[in-house]
Formats: structure tokens, sequence, C-alpha cells
């Protein structure tokens, strides 16, 4: 087999057999196969396209180059949750915990930030002392002890993924389907679990902007897990305003926390009754959404995750008190109120501005690898459909000086427009793909 036949069937938008895949994938890996003509074919695949089962054979094929996490010792179905990043977007903090007390082991192994969209890793590491770089011993005897993990993928794990997606990066070829897909699941999978949710982002401060283009990609991953074996279901989820009241690391903590207490934020607490709910379902708790739903509800309006994040905290080496005693997360020196320039409803909070001014006070990882500011971040006080006088407080800023925080004033400001009449909501939750 040649590299270069492989090439050409896919340029004459051919389906590639499961072994063309697997000869081209592993054969990058080992560096038998060079950088250029694993680029053409990543070209071709772009603007070619997979077929649902190409897609399947090139998500293995990269599972394949590593090692996989091995959860069989661990009783019952293991559930994992993935979302493809957002703005505020702290579900998997209250989520992983509520699943674990709902009797669903999960190993959550999560990603920093990336661009404008925060990482969970990064959130997590705003509390004090707490590790995410457990070794794959140590993640499965924690949930088998704790019923739950949030760790750094491990550096046996899919290095397909990361060979390939630095290539994709270099010659433009991110935004294709087939390739995100295909790295999502590759990932997924390798983590060990027997079912998959996937929270699909959609709008402003997502990488899809369009329903059309988030369903697409919600189908092509919910296929390739059912075809690798897993439960796999999908939500697509709004992201034309931030999620939540807080945008920043540690504040975001606080958030899950609160929301783990059963006092979060509508949306927040909304969609992750949603996600658990669908967990709940393809893990044999429960054999409805509804049921699944009522039952994660109860869970958090109870408050008995927020002990089991306690627990999880504390297993990786952090300081559990923060749960009881928020004030030990890192605060900011610096900060300032972003008044109304007008009065009116506000029609629009744009997500992705929001995350500019998180990205200027230090919070995101932006363009740079400079580790972010864990105090930093925004508290929104007014968001879409709310009323604001003339003056009232839309937002603070929570900054690391005066310098940043202005800039990010600026920039947050042209986040908010307003309108006379009160708007209607957008929907939090377009779809469900099951």
């Amino acid at each position: 087999m040649r590299a270069y036949d492989v090439i050409l069937k896919k340029r004459n938008g051919q389906p590639l057999e499961p072994n063309e895949i697997a000869f081209m994938v592993e054969g990058y890996v080992q560096d038998r196969i060079p950088e250029s003509q694993m680029a053409a074919l990543l070209m071709a695949i772009y603007f070619r396209g997979m077929t649902p089962a190409e897609m399947t054979s090139l998500t293995m094929a990269m599972v394949g180059t590593g090692q996989t996490l091995d959860l069989r010792s661990i009783p019952g179905c293991k559930v994992d949750k993935h979302s493809t990043g957002g703005v505020g977007d702290k579900t998997t903090l209250v989520l992983v915990p509520i699943l674990a007390e709902a009797g669903l082991p999960i190993a959550k192994m999560s990603g920093r930030s990336l661009g404008h969209t925060g990482g969970t890793l990064d959130k997590l590491e705003s509390i004090p002392g707490l590790r995410t770089d457990l070794t794959p011993d140590e993640i499965v005897s924690q949930v088998r002890q704790v019923g739950a993990a949030i760790c750094a993928q491990t550096a046996d794990l899919v290095p397909a993924d990361k060979k390939i997606y630095a290539l994709r990066d270099l010659i433009a070829a991110v935004d294709s389907v087939p390739l995100i897909a295909s790295s999502v699941m590759s990932k997924k999978i390798a983590s060990g679990a027997d079912a998959i949710v996937l929270d699909v982002k959609v709008g402003s401060g997502a990488f899809m902007k369009t329903v059309h283009e988030a369903r697409e990609l919600a189908l092509a991953m919910v296929r390739i897990g059912q075809e690798a074996g897993r439960q796999t279901c999908a939500v697509i989820s709004d992201m034309e305003q931030p999620l939540g009241n807080t945008v920043g690391n540690a504040l975001e903590v606080r958030e899950a926390i609160e929301t783990l207490k059963g006092h979060g934020p509508a949306d927040l607490t909304r969609l992750c009754v949603v996600l658990g709910g669908l967990a709940l379902v393809l893990g044999g708790v429960v054999s409805a959404r509804a049921a699944g739903e009522s039952m994660i509800h109860d869970l958090i309006t109870s408050g008995s995750g927020a002990e089991r994040f306690r627990r999880m905290i504390h297993a990786q080496g952090g300081n559990a008190k923060i749960v009881d005693e928020p004030a030990l997360l890192p605060s900011a020196p610096v900060v300032l109120d972003l008044k109304s320039p007008k009065s009116g409803y506000i029609s629009r909070l744009d997500a992705y501005t929001v995350a500019r001014a998180e990205v200027l006070l230090g919070g995101c990882r932006g363009e740079s690898s400079l580790k972010p500011d864990p105090s930093v971040g925004v508290v929104l006080k007014r968001k879409v459909g709310d009323f604001a006088s003339e003056g009232d407080t839309l937002a603070e800023i929570h900054a690391g000086n005066r310098e940043s925080g202005g800039a990010a004033k600026e920039v947050l400001l042209t986040a908010y427009n307003f309108t006379d009449n009160q708007p209607s909501q957008s929907a939090l939750i377009h779809d469900i793909i099951d």
C-alpha cells in the first residue's frame, strides 16, 4: 500500500477502507509517512468529506495508536460527558459529582483553555493544591473509591490526535466535521466509558455558529459512538450568551458550588438537569428521560452533590474547605463595575465578546501558552431579557490591575445591545439527538 494511492482515492471522492485509513494514521504517528502526505490527505478529507463508516474507522485508528483507560474493574456503567466548548461553561464541575451521587462512576478527562473558551482543568486548578495530572492507576483507584475524577488526558492516550490536530491547525483544516468528530470521539472512546453524553454548543461563543452545523457535528459524533459500541447521545445547547453568571476560573468554581447546593442560575441548572437526565438513561439508572431529569433536579436541590465534590477535591489533593468557604479561592485585587449607558431591555449579550474581555484580563490562554490567572473574570449582573436603568451595574470585572480591567471594560460594554421592548428568549436547548 502506498500513501500516494490513498490520497488520490480520497481526492477523487472515493471512500477509504479501514485498512487504508489505519495505514495512514499509524504511518504518520510512527514517522513513516511524511507530514506533506498527511496534510494532503487531511485537505482531501476537508473538501471531499467522509462517510459515517470512514469517520468510525478514522476514530478507531487514532484510538489504536495509544493506550486506553481500562475501567472494567469498576462496577456499573461508566459514563462520560463532553462539551465542544463555550463561555462560562462549568457544567462538568456540577455534573461529575452529581452523576457519581446518582450511582454512575465517571472518569472525566478534560482540557485546558483553548482560544477564547475556558478550560475545565484551569478552573479546577484554581482550587489550592488540587492535582489534575493523575496516572491511569490513580484515576481508576479514585473512581472506584469516590465515584468521580476530573483529570488531564494522559500522555499515552490517542497520540495521533494531538499530532494530527497540530497539522490541521497548520494547514487551515480545523473546521472539518469529520475531523472534529473523529478527534473528539477518539479521546472519549479511549477514556474507557460505556456511555457518552455530548454537549454541542452553538452560537457566537461556540465553534459551531448555526444549529445546522451543530446538528451535523452532533449526528456524526453520535454515529461514531454507536458504531464503536458506546451508548451515545447529544444535546445542542445555546451559546449566544455565556452560560450562568460567571466567566473566569475561580469565579466559575464558586458558581458550580452554588449550583451543587441548589442555588445556581436557572440556565446552568437546567442544562445540567437535561444532560444528567440523559446520562442516567444511558447508564440504565432510569428508563425515561423525564425520570432522569427529575432525579438530577432532586440531587441538585438537596445539595448532596456538594459533598461528593468535596470528596473528589480531597482525593486530588485540593483544599476541600473551599466547598464551605469559597473565600479560600483566589480573588482579584481590583473589581470594577460596568454601568449601563442607557435604560432598556438587554436584547443581546454576545458570548464571544465577553470571552474577549476575559482573555484581556488574562483568564484564558488566548493565543499564548501562559498560565491563566485563576482570580480574574466577569460576573454578569444583567443578561438577555433583563431591564437595566441608566447607571445600573451590568457586570463586575475582576482584574489583576486597573489597566487590564479598564481594557476589558471597554470591550465588555460592546457585548450589550438594548431595546425598548422586552425581547423573546432564545431556546437553551435547540435539539436532543439520542
